[in-house]
């Protein structure tokens, strides 16, 4: 028992000493261990007379105890001391001068849309909005799409395992819209749309905008006013050139491509496609194509934005660089 006693001294005196976890457990691991000093009394106990074995093994245990709470402490104390020491050297000085905070910046595609929405607000349009996943009604067939169209084919569309589709322009939402709704009817549709597309000039996903206007005596001449006052107030020219070149699209007859003179490139530029909504299209929307007329137009809004800011690369538009960002702060 005396050299018991000795050893709990031994151990409460070094324990005092200890400055890390890491000692600590090289302490622990020595007196309580497989093969410690304390444990070693535990195994004498074969050795002890039967009558004295019990209060041995008592005493042992009340040993082994007392080292063990003096050694929690003591971890305790070590635990404390470096986090206090951590928060020392860790501590802000709120008295000192900031480092500075730069202003973020919207994205050229969000400057764009805003502009967009204001402009055509101005003209009496109102937004519209509708799912990204349509379904083949929405999407083709009632936007007068044949089930033969290239548009269908895998190749450029993206279809889900359940048959829709992820929706390829915005027009669904013209046909939601109008089937609810009785004319006028006037609104803009922005949203992602997604195509089979990847180069400098394309994206399987980008935005673009769509506008129709549906009433009584709606001709082409007011769809061409509508999308030369938008340009020139866009572009902010109010001489800027606007052509419109014959086309073909399923769901407006006539049908023409849009175009303007880009003084900077010296060139003119296809922006978009516009035509008077096809008289299938108008009986989808359950409007009765004899007494109202209407005209579509949409483009890309990451193509306006790329013409407005003078960007040459579409995918500098959804890389997030921030040196590419923040040149446009301010606009």
């Amino acid at each position: 028992m005396e050299q018991l006693n000795q050893v709990l001294a031994t151990s409460l005196d070094e324990i005092k000493q200890l400055k890390s976890l890491q000692e600590l457990e090289q302490l622990k691991a020595r007196y309580v261990g497989k093969s410690g000093a304390i444990t070693a009394f535990m195994q004498k106990l074969k050795d002890i007379a039967p009558e004295e074995r019990k209060s041995f093994g008592a005493e042992v245990n009340k040993i082994k105890t007392q080292f063990e709470d003096a050694l929690n402490e003591q971890k305790q104390s070590i635990v404390a001391a470096e986090l206090e020491r951590k928060l020392a050297s860790e501590t802000i000085d709120v008295t000192l001068d900031g480092r500075g905070a730069k202003n973020g910046s919207l994205h050229p595609v969000s400057l764009t849309l805003e502009r967009l929405v204001l402009l055509f607000g101005q003209m009496g349009f109102r937004v519209a909005s509708g799912p990204e996943i349509e379904t083949d009604y929405y999407n083709f067939k009632a936007l007068n799409i044949p089930d033969n169209h290239p548009a269908r084919a895998m190749q450029d569309t993206f279809y889900t395992e359940s048959g829709h589709v992820l929706r390829t322009h915005t027009s669904p939402i013209q046909v939601r819209f109008a089937e609810k709704q009785t004319p006028p009817i006037k609104i803009v549709a922005p949203g992602r749309v997604f195509r089979v597309d990847m180069d400098a000039t394309h994206s399987p996903m980008f935005h673009q905008l769509e506008l129709l206007w549906i009433d009584k005596g709606i001709s082409f001449a007011n769809l061409k006013a509508v999308i030369i006052e938008f340009m020139r107030k866009f572009f902010e020219d109010d001489s800027l050139q606007v052509r419109f070149r014959a086309s073909f699209f399923p769901f407006t007859e006539p049908s023409a491509e849009i175009d303007i003179y880009f003084a900077k490139a010296k060139k003119w530029l296809e922006v978009g496609g516009c035509g008077m909504v096809h008289p299938n299209v108008l009986n989808y929307m359950n409007i009765d194509a004899n007494e109202y007329s209407g005209f579509a137009f949409g483009f890309g809004i990451d193509r306006l934005a790329m013409l407005k800011y003078g960007i040459t690369d579409l995918r500098l538009m959804f890389e997030n660089d921030l040196d590419f960002l923040t040149q446009f702060r301010g606009h």
